[in-house]
Formats: structure tokens, C-alpha cells, sequence
């Protein structure tokens, strides 16, 4: 799938969608000549959509001059796009999460989870944990975090923020998730410190440092993103006898089925969300039992 890392360095939510787009098809045009469905395939990361996959992929056909969905991953499915690969980082990571949990005898409902992070990743993650029996309590955006003893509803809430947003046809949300009046407000540090069951970490990289590490109580530690907890904190945490399920394996839901996108533009045979999700559950379980069978779960 490549193996590199690309991006522009630019404020997306200051653009407009035209220039979204501009800047998306400039991008393609940049690095057209390295990467290819035999060669490298850019993959979403953070500020980028099914939209602007789709607007990248475009480009390419338009530049090749033929229809090569496979040359990027998480189109929109009416382009090309896999069912299931939209929630499939947050989904992979719940399958990982329940995986050492049933290794380790641990009670899976009822569980008291934060959650850093409400974009693609952790509000899948956030939505699927709630409704799988989870006790969603705290989430977080860039402007802050929530809380509630009680839980809260994710689905509810990306709602409002989806209307937000067709209302005023904007591709990125102005609107956070702490103007949810009923719940608590407070800060993504106090939200890092909460006494929770588990602390999923889903937002950028080096939020736990040596500065915070001390302070945090969860004992169950899920990396979504990447790199969210720094060396000199793993140390600190680790002396603390928190246990960190570490992002090479939390969040390699997304990638594994932007592999199974590509392998079905290749074939030009489609799957259905259930077969997508059994493959994608099937890979992941059987690596996390060869992770959780040695020492790399006590990182």
C-alpha cells in the first residue's frame, strides 16, 4: 500500500469547498507521477473525507485517462468506495479493545470509557462502543470535552453537528461538541484525567507526556491515532502499571480495509458492509492474539 506519508500544510476549515477541491486536484497533480494502483496508494489521515478522496481519484482518472479507482482508498462507495470503510478504524479498534478484554477476563459491558478525539476515528469507535453495551462518559473535540456519570450518546450528538453543518453547507464542523448544554463541561487535559475503565486516545499525536502522564487514571489505554503517547511517557505509565494497546495494532482497522477497497477495484467485485466487517474482525483478532500472547500488551 506504500508505506509514506503526504500532506499540505494549510488551515482546511478557512477554505471554501471550491477551494477544497482546487487544492485536492493541485495535490494529485503534485505527486501524480509517484503513486499509482501498482505503486503507492494515498489513503485518508487527517481533514480529508470520502469528498476529497473522490475529488483526488477524479483527478488521477482524468490525468490517466482511465478508470483507476484503485489508485486511492476511502472514495465515496457510489465511486468506488468500500462499504464498512468509513467506521473502520473506530471498528477495528473496538474488535482489538474486546479482544484483550475476553483475554483477560475483563467485563465487557458497562465499562466506563473516554474518548480524545470526535473526529472519524473516535466518534466510530465512541458510536459503536455505546451501542455494543459500552458506558461512553466523556468526548472530546478540539475545543473541548464533555462528561456524564450516566453516559452519552454519541449518534445523538454527531446528529445535531451533521445538521450544523448541511445547514450551512460547510465540508468541516465549526460547531463543538461542548455547546451539548446537559453535559459537564471541561478542558481535554481534565478529560485525559478522568477515573475511567478505559482512556482511548483518538485524537493527535503526543497528548500523554512527561508533563501529564502522572495524572492519568484510566489502567486501559487504546492508541487510535498516531503516536498519541510519548516515549518518556510510555515509561511513566508503564511504572504506573497501565497497560497501552499500542496504534500499530488500535488503529490498523482503517488501513486494513482501505487494502480490502483496493482489492475489490482490482477484482471489480464488490462486498456487502457484513462481509467486509467478518474479513475485517477475522485479521484482527488473530494478530492481537499473537500480540496479547507476548509481552508487547504490557508496553
Amino acid at each position: 500500500m506504500g508505506g509514506a506519508k503526504g500532506g499540505v500544510a494549510v488551515d482546511a476549515k478557512t477554505l471554501s469547498k471550491l477551494e477544497l477541491e482546487r487544492l485536492s486536484r493541485g495535490y494529485i497533480r503534485a505527486i501524480v507521477d509517484i503513486i499509482g494502483p501498482k505503486r503507492d496508494i494515498p489513503a485518508p489521515d487527517m481533514y480529508t473525507n470520502a469528498t476529497i478522496m473522490g475529488w483526488m481519484a477524479d483527478e488521477y482518472n482524468q490525468i490517466m485517462r482511465e478508470q483507476l479507482p484503485g489508485v486511492i482508498t476511502r472514495k465515496p462507495v457510489y465511486l468506488g468506495g468500500s462499504k464498512g470503510r468509513e467506521a473502520a478504524t473506530g471498528q477495528g479498534a473496538l474488535y482489538v479493545l474486546e479482544c484483550w478484554l475476553k483475554r483477560n477476563a475483563k467485563k465487557l459491558q458497562g465499562m466506563r470509557i473516554a474518548v480524545q478525539g470526535f473526529g472519524n476515528a473516535g466518534y466510530h469507535f465512541a458510536r459503536l462502543a455505546k451501542e455494543a453495551g459500552y458506558k461512553v462518559v466523556a468526548l472530546s473535540d478540539s475545543k473541548g470535552a464533555i462528561y456524564s456519570k450516566d453516559g452519552l450518546d454519541p449518534k445523538k450528538i454527531m446528529f445535531h453537528r451533521k445538521k450544523h453543518n448541511e445547514l450551512k453547507a460547510m465540508l468541516y464542523c465549526d460547531v463543538s461538541i461542548c455547546e451539548e448544554a446537559e453535559n459537564e463541561v471541561m478542558t481535554n487535559e481534565e478529560l485525559l484525567a478522568l477515573d475511567v475503565d478505559v482512556l482511548v486516545l483518538a485524537a493527535m499525536e503526543n497528548q500523554i507526556t512527561k508533563e501529564n502522564a502522572a495524572k492519568i487514571q484510566a489502567k486501559l489505554i487504546l492508541e487510535i491515532a498516531n503516536g498519541p503517547i510519548t516515549s518518556q511517557a510510555d515509561e511513566i505509565l508503564q511504572k504506573n502499571n497501565a497497560i497501552v494497546i499500542p496504534d500499530v495494532l488500535a488503529n490498523a482497522g482503517g488501513v486494513t480495509v482501505s487494502y480490502f477497497e483496493w482489492v475489490q477495484n482490482r477484482a471489480g467485485y464488490y462486498w456487502e458492509e457484513e462481509e467486509v466487517n467478518e474479513k475485517l474482525k477475522y485479521i484482527l483478532e488473530k494478530q492481537s492474539k499473537v500480540i496479547f500472547l507476548g509481552k508487547s500488551h504490557e508496553k
